[in-house]
């Protein structure tokens, strides 16, 4: 099997290197039916980075993200969180779903709010922590609103302050900006990028977007077609001290997106 590698050059020792946020190592997973997804899928999470897994359709992104969030189980490997491994859910992971997931009867600050309550939080502090987080995430004023009253793009937003709320070290985020159209994507980055910088999170980011993994991420995981494997992780290093557009138009930038691209040509071609 080919291993992973990266461009960065080789890694200092393991006696010197930071323990990772997450560690997935030789990851399988196998569904009924003889269906594999995963094979041997291993990398490494920096802690405060963002990690985007990305590869064709169906080769097992979200499938990987799962067994990190504890939702599903491995067939074989193992993930390891801040060196435990990982037997289910926990509090130092709040996962960010592609479909909001939100409690359709329930205003804009019960769900917000919910992760806290489901943890037991008194009221008062997962409402204050609620509203504080509607803030950061320019929803005031939305507080008794319903689902069903707010824009693709709001629901959204009340998704990721609900797991903002929680205040889990690690978000795991499946393709959460894939149903909002291409402006509010782009501001969402943005948005997502600013908050990090303030929050100090580390996240693993699922996305089928290539543009999108080099503007958000420090390091990009690309798998093969399934079942998977890791072809390659690549670190972009984008300067982004400029404006969206200088960085989307810079030479680093572009030259990241085109080798990311060549890299999945070859699982997209018969």
């Amino acid at each position: 099997m080919n291993h992973p590698h990266t461009d960065t050059g080789p890694r200092s020792t393991a006696e010197l290197a930071p323990e990772p946020a997450v560690r997935v190592q030789d990851l399988t997973k196998e569904y009924p039916g003889g269906i594999q997804a995963l094979d041997k899928v291993t990398f490494d999470m920096p802690k405060g980075e963002l990690t985007s897994i990305i590869g064709p359709s169906g080769c097992g992104k979200t499938t990987t993200l799962k067994i990190i969030a504890g939702l599903i189980e491995p067939s074989a490997g193992e993930v390891m969180v801040y060196g435990k491994a990982v037997r289910g859910p926990g509090p130092e992971r709040a996962f960010v779903f592609q479909e909001f997931a939100l409690l359709p009867w329930a205003t804009v600050l019960r769900n917000v709010a919910f992760g806290l309550e489901l943890r037991g939080v008194g009221k008062k502090e997962r409402e204050d922590m609620a509203r504080e987080y509607i803030v950061k995430m320019n929803l005031a004023g939305f507080e008794d609103a319903y689902p069903h009253q707010l824009s693709g793009g709001m629901r959204q937003r009340v998704g990721l302050a609900r797991a903002m709320a929680v205040d889990a070290d690690i978000l795991l985020m499946d393709e959460p900006f894939a149903s909002v159209d291409e402006q509010i994507r782009r501001k969402f980055q943005e948005d997502l990028l600013h908050l990090l910088s303030v929050e100090k999170k580390s996240v693993v980011f699922v996305t089928h977007s290539i543009e999108e993994a080099v503007y958000v991420s420090d390091q990009i995981v690309i798998l093969t077609r399934g079942p998977a494997h890791v072809s390659k992780v690549v670190r972009p290093g984008i300067d982004r001290s400029g404006d969206s557009q200088e960085i989307r138009r810079s030479p680093g930038y572009l030259d990241s997106v085109e080798n990311i691209w060549d890299e999945l040509r070859e699982y997209l071609e018969e």
